[in-house]
């Protein structure tokens, strides 16, 4: 394993290809060793996992075309701050 420690600001930009096993080995390892140390990041991969599993059995017309555009800018906005 290589590379410098990973931070939990850098885990929380890094989840989403983490849960999708869309990293490279050494990436994939500098993350898990942070999760072995960092109670809230492990907390916070936890929710993310959930929200997945709620979101995911979420029929697409069950959410309106209003909250679909919030969300949207709301997505949008994170992305590009």
């Amino acid at each position: 394993m290589s590379g410098p420690e990973i931070t939990c600001h850098e885990l929380v930009e890094l989840v989403t290809d983490y849960l999708e096993g869309a990293m490279e080995r050494s990436e994939r390892e500098r993350l898990e060793l942070h999760l072995a140390d960092c109670r809230r990041c492990r907390h916070y991969l936890d929710q993310m996992r959930q929200t997945i599993t709620v979101v995911g059995q979420l029929p697409e017309e069950s959410v309106t075309p209003a909250a679909q555009a919030d969300l949207l800018k709301v997505f949008r906005a994170w992305k590009s701050g």
